[in-house]
C-alpha cells in the first residue's frame, strides 16, 4: 500500500473515530470530509455509500475493513473510559440487595426501623446529625408515644429567651429535632481530621444507588490491595469514591445489644440502620402506595363507566343516520 493510500486510511480512521464520539449522521460526515480534509469524492463515496452488490476492488474492501476496525476500537475505548470515569466518580458499583420494602405491595419492617434507630443512636449519632427528623416522627412507627416522650426527655435543649431575656435549657419534648453532635461545621471538621460527616436525614436519596450504596459502604471495608497506598488517617473502602474514606469501620459484631434479642451481626446492623435511614428519607412511602392503589381502583371504575357510555350510549348517536325523503314534482 502506497503513501497516498496510507494517508487515505488515516483520514478514514480519524473520521470514523470522530463519528463514534459525536454520533454524526451521513450528511455531517460528508460535509466534515470535504471541508476539513478536502478528501476526494472517491473517498467520500467509499465511506458513505452502501455497497448493495458487495463488489469492489481489494483495496476498497481493505480500506473499509480498516475503517470498521478503527471504529470498533474507538467504541471499546470510549466505553472503557466512561466506565472508569463512572467508577472514579461513584466508587465501585454496589450490589443490588432485595430490600423487603421495595415491592409494590410491601411496607417498611417497623421492627427493623426500631433496631436501626438504636444502631444510629449508639453508633452513628456521635458524628452524624439528622436535622430533619423530630422525635414525634417516631411515634407509631417504631415507638409508642410514652416511649418517645421518655426518650426526648433525656436530652437538654437550649430554649428562650425567658422573661428576663436570657436563654435557658429544658428537657426535650416531642417537637424537638434530633440533637446535633457538633455546634457547627468547623467543629465537626476539626474533630474528624478535616472531613465533614454528612447529615443522614436524606442520605439514601442523596447518594447514587441509595440504600444499596449505604449498606455496601458500611459493610465494605477491606484491606487495601497490592499497589494501593492509603494516607494515614484514612481507610480503604472500594465503594467510596476514590477508595479512601475518613470514617473507620463502625459496624462490628456485637457493637450493640438489641432490645428484642436479635443477634447484632455486622450485616444485621447494616440492614437495620439502612431501613431506618430509608424511612427517614421517605416516611410517606406507605401512605403513597396506599393512595396509589385507591386512585387505581377509582380510575378503573371510571374507565368501566366511560367504556359503557362509549359503547351503549354515544355509539347510538354517532352511528345514527337520517334519511330525508324528498318528493320531486
Amino acid at each position: 500500500m502506497g503513501a497516498a493510500n496510507l494517508d487515505e486510511v488515516y483520514q478514514v480512521l480519524e473520521i470514523f473515530i470522530f463519528a463514534s464520539y459525536r454520533h454524526c449522521n451521513q450528511w455531517f460526515l460528508s460535509y466534515y470530509l470535504f471541508k476539513k480534509f478536502q478528501a476526494p469524492p472517491a473517498l467520500s463515496s467509499l465511506i458513505l455509500r452502501k455497497d448493495q452488490n458487495d463488489t469492489g476492488s481489494a483495496g476498497v474492501k481493505s480500506l473499509r475493513a480498516i475503517a470498521l476496525l478503527g471504529a470498533g476500537v474507538s467504541g471499546i475505548l470510549s466505553f472503557t473510559t466512561i466506565a472508569s470515569a463512572d467508577e472514579a466518580e461513584h466508587g465501585l458499583e454496589s450490589p443490588s440487595y432485595p430490600w423487603p420494602h421495595q415491592g409494590i405491595l410491601s411496607s417498611y419492617d417497623h421492627a427493623s426501623i426500631r433496631r436501626g434507630h438504636q444502631v444510629y443512636t449508639q453508633v452513628c449519632a456521635s458524628c452524624h446529625s439528622m436535622s430533619l427528623i423530630s422525635y414525634r416522627d417516631l411515634v407509631g412507627v417504631a415507638y409508642t408515644e410514652e416511649e418517645t416522650k421518655a426518650m426526648a426527655a433525656e436530652i437538654e435543649v437550649e430554649d428562650g429567651p425567658n422573661d428576663e431575656g436570657e436563654m435557658f435549657t429544658r428537657p426535650g419534648k416531642l417537637s424537638d429535632r434530633f440533637p446535633q453532635p457538633y455546634a457547627n461545621e468547623q467543629a465537626a471538621r476539626f474533630a474528624n481530621g478535616g472531613a465533614y460527616p454528612p447529615d443522614l436525614s436524606l442520605i439514601t436519596k442523596a447518594r447514587h444507588n441509595g440504600q444499596n450504596y449505604v449498606f455496601a459502604l458500611l459493610t465494605g471495608y477491606r484491606d487495601p490491595p497490592a499497589g494501593v497506598t492509603i494516607r494515614e488517617g484514612l481507610h480503604y473502602n472500594p465503594y467510596f469514591p476514590g477508595g479512601a474514606i475518613a470514617m473507620p469501620k463502625m459496624l462490628n459484631d456485637g457493637a450493640v445489644e438489641y432490645e428484642d434479642g436479635t443477634p447484632a451481626t455486622e450485616a444485621q446492623m447494616g440492614k437495620d440502620v439502612v431501613s431506618f435511614l430509608s424511612w427517614a428519607a421517605e416516611p410517606e412511602m406507605e401512605e403513597r402506595k396506599l393512595m396509589g392503589f385507591k386512585w387505581i381502583f377509582v380510575l378503573s371504575l371510571a374507565l368501566l363507566q366511560a367504556a359503557y357510555y362509549r359503547r351503549l350510549r354515544w355509539s347510538v348517536l354517532k352511528s345514527r343516520k337520517l334519511v330525508l325523503d324528498v318528493a320531486f314534482k
